[in-house]
This record gives C-alpha cells, sequence and structure tokens, in this order.
C-alpha cells in the first residue's frame, strides 16, 4: 500500500510504536536520531523532535518516516496500522538468557551462619580458592548488572574528558598530576603452571611501589596498548581507593591480571580482606576500560563501524580492552566475552546473556564440545576475525547466538582466542517473532546436516534483518556459513551420532 501524503489520520499510535520499537531494540532516543542521520540527514529526526513524535505532539513527515522505518526494517505502512500493539513489547528487564538463579530455600539451610560454614567446606573439598570464589561473586554481580557501572563510568570520564586515544604521554601527564611518578625496569617471562596445571609465560608487565611509585617492563615498549591499560588501571586505583591496598604487580599469562603469591592461591579460606581487594582490582580493571574507550564516544565510533573488532585500531587499545567495553557500552545489553589460553582455561569471563560455559575455568572438562567458535579457534588458529552462528540448549530450549572470535599472541608469547558475541532470541522476539519456534526449526536443520547445516532462507532473512537493526557486521558474516549445533559438556550432545559417541566407536 502506497502511503497517503497525509498521515494525520492514520498516525494514532505512531509515536506509541516508535518508542516501543525502540526501547524493545534497547536504543536511546539520542542513538535513533544518530542512526537515522547517518541513513539520510535531511530528513533525520532531532532527538527533540523524537521526543514530540513519541509522545504524539508532533506527526513525521512522510519522508521522515521511511527514515525511521529502514532503521527498523519495516514497511512504513506498519506505523500507520490504527491498532496498537496488542502487548507492551518493551522487553522484560528481568530475562536473563540461560542465566537463572535457585530459590534458597528451605530458608534455615541458607542462614548466613549456616553458609559462613558451609561455604569454606565446599571450597576445601572441590578444590576451589577462595580467590576463585571472590572472583566468581564478582562475575555473577557483574553479568546481574549487564556490565553497567555508572559510577565507575563517570569517575573515568571526569579524569580523561571522554577522550578517545588518549596516548601512553597522556596517561603518564595524569598520572603525574596525581603525584604518581613513573620508572623503568627490566624483567624477562618465565614459564609457570596455573591451578589447572596448564603451562604458560608469565610475563611482569608492571608493579607498584608505595605510596606513589609504578614501574613499567621496558619489554613493553613495542606494546604502547598494554602501557596505557597497566597506566589506566593503576590511575584508577589511585581515584577509586586512594591506592589503598594497591597490589604490586600486574603481569600477562594463564594467571589473572593481578598476581598473587603461590601461598594465597592455594588457600580455600575465604578471607574478607581479599574479597575486598579481588573487588577493589575489578573495579579499577572496569575503570581502566572506561577511561580508554568513554561510553558515549565509544559506543558512537562502534556505531560507525558495525562493531568490528578491528575498531580498537582507532582508539589504540588491545582486542580485548575494545571487546570487553563492547558489553558494556552496547545499547543491547544480551552479551558474552571469553579471553581463552587454552581447553579448559577461560582467563576472562561475561555472560550477560546467560550462556553456558564451553568448559570451567576451574577444573579440568572432560568431554568439552569441539564446535564452540572459541574451541575451533584454537584448534586451527587463523588470520584475522571469524564469525559463527551456533545453536545451543539452554535448559530445554535452543538459543541461537552469534560471535566473532579473533586469534591474539600476547606480549608473553602465549596464544590466546577472544571472542565476543550475542544472543539473538531476545531480538528476534523484539521484532514480534517467536525466537523458539525459529531456534527449533534452525536446530532441526542442523541435527538433519549431521550438526552443521546452511542457514534456511526465511532464516537467513530474519537474521540479516536483526543485523541491520543492531548494525552488527559480523552477524551478517556469521549467516553465510554454516550453523553450528553446540553444547555445554559432551554428555548432552544433540548431534547425531553424538560427537563423543561416534570417537569412542572409531
Amino acid at each position: 500500500m502506497a502511503l497517503s501524503k497525509s498521515i494525520i489520520r492514520q498516525s494514532h499510535f505512531l509515536g506509541t510504536k516508535v518508542r516501543n520499537l525502540r526501547k524493545r531494540n534497547h536504543l536511546t532516543m539520542e542513538d535513533l536520531s544518530a542512526r537515522c542521520i547517518r541513513i539520510n540527514p535531511e530528513y533525520a529526526p532531532s532527538v527533540s523532535y523524537l521526543s514530540m513524535i513519541e509522545r504524539g505532539k508532533r506527526v513525521p513527515s512522510i519522508e521522515m518516516l521511511k527514515v525511521i522505518a529502514q532503521v527498523f526494517q519495516k514497511d512504513p505502512n506498519w506505523f500507520l496500522d490504527d491498532q496498537p500493539e496488542a502487548v507492551d513489547i518493551t522487553p522484560n528487564k528481568g530475562t536473563r538468557g540461560g542465566i537463572t538463579g535457585m530459590a534458597l530455600e528451605p530458608g534455615f539451610l541458607f542462614s548466613e551462619e549456616i553458609l559462613q560454614i558451609a561455604i569454606p567446606e565446599m571450597l576445601s573439598q572441590t578444590g576451589i580458592s577462595g580467590r576463585q570464589f571472590a572472583q566468581l561473586l564478582i562475575r555473577a554481580h557483574q553479568e546481574s548488572l549487564k556490565n553497567h557501572f555508572p559510577d565507575l563510568e563517570r569517575a573515568a570520564e571526569n579524569i580523561g574528558q571522554k577522550q578517545l586515544n588518549l596516548t601512553v604521554e597522556d596517561l603518564i601527564d595524569i598520572a603525574h598530576h596525581l603525584g604518581l611518578s613513573i620508572h623503568w625496569f627490566s624483567e624477562a617471562s618465565t614459564e609457570v603452571k596455573d591451578e589447572l596445571g596448564l603451562a604458560a609465560n608469565r610475563l611482569v608487565t608492571s608493579y607498584f611501589e608505595p605510596p606513589g611509585s609504578i614501574y613499567l617492563n621496558e619489554l613493553m615498549k613495542p606494546f604502547p596498548t598494554r602501557i596505557k591499560y597497566d597506566l589506566a588501571v593503576y590511575i584508577g586505583h589511585n581515584i577509586l581507593h586512594s591506592k589503598e591496598g594497591c597490589k604490586t604487580v600486574l603481569s600477562i599469562g594463564h594467571t589473572n591480571s593481578w598476581e598473587e603469591n603461590s601461598a594465597e592461591q592455594a588457600t580455600y579460606d575465604i578471607n574478607s580482606i581479599d574479597m575486598l581487594q579481588a573487588w577493589r582490582d575489578f573495579e579499577s580493571s572496569f575503570f581502566a576500560g572506561a577511561l580508554l574507550c568513554p561510553k558515549v564516544p565509544f559506543r558512537q565510533l562502534l556505531d560507525r563501524n558495525g562493531y568490528e573488532i578491528s575498531v580498537h585500531e582507532k582508539v589504540g587499545v588491545s582486542p580485548s580492552v575494545a571487546m570487553r567495553r563492547m558489553t558494556a557500552v552496547s545499547p543491547y545489553p544480551y552479551w558474552h566475552y571469553f579471553d581463552a589460553y587454552g581447553e579448559g582455561k577461560l582467563k576472562a569471563v561475561y555472560r550477560g546473556n546467560g550462556i553456558p560455559l564451553p568448559w570451567g575455568n576451574m577444573r579440568k572438562v572432560k568431554d568439552p564440545c569441539q564446535h564452540w567458535a572459541v574451541f575451533r579457534q584454537l584448534a586451527s588458529p587463523q588470520s584475522g576475525s571469524s564469525a559463527q552462528i551456533s545453536l545451543l540448549n539452554v535448559g530445554d530450549e535452543p538459543r541461537i547466538y552469534c560471535c566473532e572470535s579473533v586469534n591474539v599472541i600476547d606480549p608473553a608469547g602465549n596464544s590466546r582466542v577472544l571472542c565476543a558475541g550475542i544472543d539473538l532470541n531476545p531480538a528476534l522476539e523484539a521484532q514480534g517473532w517467536n525466537a523458539l519456534d525459529i531456534a527449533t526449526s534452525l536446530k532441526e536443520a542442523c541435527i538433519s546436516g549431521g550438526g552443521a547445516a546452511k542457514i534456511p532462507k526465511p532464516i537467513h532473512q530474519r537474521l540479516t534483518t536483526i543485523a541491520k537493526i543492531l548494525n552488527i557486521n559480523w552477524i551478517e558474516r556469521g549467516i553465510t556459513k554454516e550453523a553450528q549445533l553446540i553444547c555445554s559438556r559432551g554428555g548432552v550432545c544433540p548431534r547425531k551420532p553424538n560427537c563423543y559417541q561416534s570417537a569412542s566407536t572409531e
């Protein structure tokens, strides 16, 4: 149906539809206005005009409506339908993808007194250190907040003035302004084993000596992105905690960035001071990312570049910093991020979309799924990044994920795979489509194809629409390849025959 030259009498619910469509795609009015400007600056609405459209105070011109419709991949006539949406289409903020909590019942067994006794015993019997447990608690808190820490963002913005591409010299100037002095030392890497017994090169990149001396490893001079990160972390500790409790060593390797001595790593006790220190370390690391990639400018840069991993080069940060910041600044909240050093070792994990872990980082898994993108990249390293569409059962329901992975070599010489991805089910539901039916259909196609299949045309078209709405280029690259069936463990492999069954019969 052609658009009428006068849409005033057909726009009773237009503002409501624009508002609900914007919200269910997790866009601010600033985001939507910016997207419209890139499509057609002449007819793009300003933020204030968008606000009036959504409140029914203004009716857009036909040309403006076409621009808005293009952002959401809708027919302009969809907005003119005089029937309102049947249900409130704003996403449920409580949706957590695959993350589900447990009821702490019966309550008397979960009292503070009982947990204080039971948790240390559990850690001792399972071989989980107090440090690992602290990190698990912090990660759960981080994921429950979808990586949103506005107080840390503001603190970083006050220091960096929302400036992108800070140089090493800029950060040294900030450190000097805070009363920190910079010195250099030289120390080569050494081979160490982590708590899983995996060997890797460990390289001390910097350390701090009270009351205000930062020592940087001269071997890092060819790696300015790492120098900038270390400086930003120490600046964060100074700003947030006045250097209180600042640990002395930052390093790279299989261990966490904040190095601890072996005695601390081996203990199964839960020490409140160690818990507090772990939290301060997390805050300082998050601050560093926010300082180097301030939220609004970095989000705008990502949007202009379709969330390509290569955007890290334009900001002067490492791929890992850029990819972690994607999960924090994107208006779409259903992200995950893995930093893998080898089979069975995830150095960094974020699962705001609730995706199960491909393997644990506290103990080795005997039957990891071979078809996760991060596993495939470890087994067969490649240059450049690679996208993959995956089907994974979470609970009893299949979910569609898309991720982009990249192989990197860290300054210590360790091979790593960085992976950022999103859960596509909420995006499909946001368009009024039945994500469960779509995921089930794609899963059945993969099972029929022996575990992988070309994405059927109707699903391909819908995922293309999602890619354009989210403005993420690597989704479009992923759907040109076969979708892969993956699982959380080999014991629940949905492939026919089961991967581990077929391996055992060979």
